[in-house]
């Protein structure tokens, strides 16, 4: 399966390291792009078979026949991969208090053994919480794109953080 080797893919990348990452360094516009991660046949199906285990996600011989014409990834395999590189690159090690859901998860096209897969994020808000200002929300726009630079996931995460601590 897929491991921690997946890398910043543009010149734009985050000036503070992800280890020492605050709220504040999440800035309204900004866009990044990380990846890529390699979709074997084998994880495909033992995904699909530990999770979801549709013919089109475990049969090859089946989904050919099928409305995909062939064998696809699950859709929660394709957001489990998406998360691996969002946490890998994205997510603050140090302020990350956790997220009440995503909004709008979408799976636009269907993901193929052999299909390489990076995600460019863009902060979309970042605001300061009201009720405890010792922390923030922060949307992020999240588009999964394959090696044709196609969306193949488009959501909307959010995640709380502590802001950086006053010296």
């Amino acid at each position: 399966m897929t491991s921690s080797a997946t890398t910043p893919l543009s010149d734009a990348d985050f000036d503070t390291p992800i280890e020492h990452r605050y709220f504040e360094d999440y800035v309204p516009g900004s866009v990044y792009v990380y990846g890529s991660i390699t979709v074997s046949e084998e994880d495909v199906l033992r995904f699909a078979g530990d999770f979801d285990p549709q013919s089109i996600h475990t049969d090859p011989e089946t989904a050919e026949n099928g409305p995909f014409e062939g064998l696809i990834a699950s859709g929660w395999h394709t957001t489990a991969l998406m998360m691996r590189m969002y946490a890998d690159h994205y997510v603050s090690k140090v302020a990350s208090l956790g997220s009440p859901g995503v909004d709008e998860l979408r799976w636009v096209r269907p993901v193929r053994p052999g299909d390489s897969l990076s995600i460019r994020t863009t902060v979309r808000q970042a605001r300061v919480s009201r009720s405890k200002p010792d922390r923030g929300l922060v949307h992020t726009g999240i588009e999964v794109l394959n090696q044709r630079g196609e969306p193949v996931l488009t959501m909307t995460a959010m995640n709380f953080l502590l802001r950086r601590p006053q010296r």
